[in-house]
């Protein structure tokens, strides 16, 4: 029997990439979105016809109920989950904190960090010994980001949910880590950020450039399997050759 992993934010970008690798290399894929459908459905085809496993399901992993039905539909599919990839994530660039609402600040939060909480409680009972969480942050959490400061505050949040949850779990036989890209060029850049913005993306990094998704896809899928057994409470740095110390 395939291991089963699911991906939230999974229909494009970095969630995309690490479910085709992932498909690539034995897992079972569930491939949770928002809205995407089209996207969605077209991944779990793709990853079908090269004689994989995939099941698309819609959830909104800041509602709960959203959350609960998407994990009886891999309880009915399945029934277990090896792995738990929460990259699902919103960002929403202001010039001062001043342009910051209290309403944007929440739904940041909600979805970033308390999503990634529910997430991880609802995937618990039907995860052993042997399953891997594996949380998206982001350089931003480092080094901050004077346009992302809701952003950058909940990836802050999610290293330490990382730290403190590795130590938790670790008699259950459960190991938590995460990845914290730099610049990747994903849908979500030209979404957010101006022109101007987006046509030096990723060039104040050491390589110069920004990383595609496919270049953070092994990572993920190290902190999915047994090659990592011995790292747990960890960051893996994704970011063209930044130096963070963390």
């Amino acid at each position: 029997m395939r291991n089963v992993m699911l991906i939230t934010g999974a229909s494009r970008g970095i969630g995309a990439a690490t479910a085709l690798l992932a498909a690539e290399r034995g897992y079972a894929v569930v491939l949770n979105y928002l809205r995407n459908r089209e996207a969605a459905e077209a991944l779990r085809q793709r990853i079908e016809r090269q004689g994989g496993e995939a099941l698309a399901v819609a959830a909104d992993v800041a509602e709960e109920g959203d959350v609960e039905r998407l994990f009886a539909s891999i309880d009915e599919r399945f029934g277990r989950l090896d792995v738990l990839v929460n990259n699902a994530g919103e960002q929403h660039p202001q010039a001062r904190l001043e342009d910051i609402s209290e309403e944007q600040w929440e739904k940041t939060f909600r979805t970033n960090i308390f999503g990634m909480f529910q997430l991880t409680k609802a995937a618990l009972p039907l995860m052993g010994k042997g399953g891997a969480i594996i949380n998206t942050t982001s350089i931003t959490a480092y080094k901050g980001n004077p346009q992302l400061i809701d952003y950058s505050s909940t990836k802050g949040a999610i290293i330490s949910f990382t730290r403190s949850l590795s130590m938790n779990l670790v008699n259950r036989g459960i190991r938590v880590n995460a990845v914290a890209p730099g610049p990747i060029w994903t849908p979500l850049i030209p979404s957010t950020f101006s022109a101007e913005k987006v046509a030096h993306f990723g060039a104040d990094t050491p390589m110069g450039r920004p990383g595609q998704p496919e270049e953070l896809a092994a990572s993920y899928v190290y902190l999915a399997c047994n090659d990592s057994s011995y790292v747990s409470g960890q960051v893996l740095h994704v970011n063209g050759g930044t130096v963070v110390n963390g």
